[in-house]
């Protein structure tokens, strides 16, 4: 007889691996061709199918989301990048949001003095 877990011990069912990743990031909602909604936030995990990031305020699920992350690796170690995630939010409570990645892309970003995405003044919940 196979031996079943205790019912309080958190099961995870996820097909695909998370990598702890902890990135600023900024996020637009989406509405056809017009951005309703736009924040900060920071990615806090990601896998090939979806990320979980911290948010300035709650999210609707089902809304069509883009974030714009920092890429913690240069492209041949000079130029910074950044990952653009399309996707839907999937969860959403006062700790952040799950967004199941539909596409993504990566992009090569200037060079500025100012990194994307770091410290802008807002504090997140932590």
């Amino acid at each position: 007889m196979a031996k079943r877990k205790k019912q309080d011990e958190h099961v995870d069912r996820r097909s695909k691996r998370r990598f702890s990743i902890e990135q600023g990031l900024r996020y637009r909602l989406l509405y056809g061709s017009r951005v309703a909604e736009s924040g900060n936030g920071r990615t806090m995990n990601i896998s090939s199918s979806g990320v979980w990031f911290k948010t300035e305020g709650l999210l609707s699920t089902g809304l069509p989301v883009e974030l714009a992350m920092s890429w913690p690796a240069r492209l041949n170690d000079v130029c910074p990048m950044k990952l653009m995630i399309y996707g839907c939010v999937v969860r959403s409570d006062q700790d952040g949001a799950a967004l199941a990645i539909e596409r993504y892309e990566f992009r090569t970003q200037s060079t500025g003095a100012m990194p994307l995405y770091e410290e802008t003044g807002v504090r997140l919940p932590t």
